[in-house]
């Protein structure tokens, strides 16, 4: 192809630059281009009638769309996109230009688009059947882009801690700990770290400086268990009545002082904080011993509901 046509039109603003004539000559070849069958030709000869008279939106759209046949989807864009600037936009030149936006996965200004044109004509039939194709297309995207987000966070939880530079004294806490993995290490507290004999302050800096430079921190593996369990609850409450009932304090359970005491200390308020845990979680804080977990147990029963299991 030859020079951009938009490298002489854009910031064009001298009509005395217009020459119809030579505009028509060029379009009239680019029909007997046409009927011989030579596509470049036809390019070519457009090229040079938008050189002619670079204010003729209808020789852009004519170029615009041989280019999109031919492949050259971005300057047929840039082609639509001048057209608009110039004054009202016609409808085929908003669908056209929403359906390249589609192809290249700008999904948003396809959308915005194709809203134009329905906010005028609402039952245009081809913005209407490209508007659902848009809205697939974002929906499947979003899908796409959280099975990729989990799959690159489960690569990265399977990374040896071993494959870092850690100081003697921290590889051997996380070895005798049995943390091997990055995985393992997000699903432990700073409290656990800290609790481990030998395990320093300098350690734990060291190994949070390291997972900060991975965007992950300590606790991260719990808080999103915690939170993806809560989300498979309420799912299964839903429609059943009982939706409410993960928002209510632990308060309504009307545990013993000890009890609540232990709980505050995890910083759980709600019954769904509460049944996002593990006994092993519970049974971890100071001063909650069998006794409360009994307890606890026996109050969420009577609501329907349970501590997660840990492999939950």
């Amino acid at each position: 192809m030859s020079e951009n046509p938009l490298d002489i039109v854009v910031g064009t603003t001298d009509t005395s630059q217009r020459d119809k004539e030579a505009a028509k000559r060029h379009r009239d070849a680019v029909t007997r281009a046409d009927e011989s069958g030579d596509t470049v030709a036809a390019i070519s000869e457009l090229r040079k009638a938008i050189s002619a008279d670079p204010f003729d939106d209808e020789i852009r759209f004519d170029l615009a769309v041989r280019l999109d046949r031919v492949g050259e989807e971005d300057e047929a864009i840039s082609l639509y996109e001048s057209i608009l600037e110039h004054g009202p936009a016609p409808i085929n030149t908003l669908i056209n230009l929403a359906v390249l936006y589609e192809d290249q996965g700008n999904f948003h200004r396809a959308e915005r688009l194709l809203k134009q044109v329905l906010e005028t004509n609402p039952n245009d039939p081809r913005a209407r059947m490209y508007m659902k194709d848009v809205q697939a297309s974002k929906d499947m995207l979003v899908e796409e882009e959280s099975d990729r987000d989990l799959a690159k966070r489960r690569a990265l939880y399977d990374i040896p801690v071993t494959d870092f530079e850690l100081s003697v004294r921290a590889r051997t806490c996380l070895k005798k700990m049995n943390i091997r993995t990055l995985g393992d290490l997000v699903r432990t507290s700073e409290s656990e770290l800290m609790s481990y004999k030998n395990f320093g302050e300098s350690s734990l800096i060291e190994i949070k400086r390291m997972l900060a430079s991975k965007n992950l921190k300590l606790g991260q593996g719990a808080d999103d268990a915690h939170r993806q369990h809560r989300r498979n609850i309420a799912d299964a409450l839903r429609g059943s009545g009982k939706d409410g009932v993960l928002n209510k304090t632990v308060s309504e359970l009307q545990l013993s002082v000890r009890a609540r005491k232990a709980l505050q200390l995890l910083d759980i308020q709600t019954i769904g904080d509460l049944v996002s845990r593990t006994e092993a979680e519970l049974m971890g804080v100071k001063n909650f011993g069998s006794t409360s977990l009994v307890e606890v147990k026996e109050r969420l029963t009577l609501m329907g509901l349970s501590l997660r299991q840990l492999d939950e």
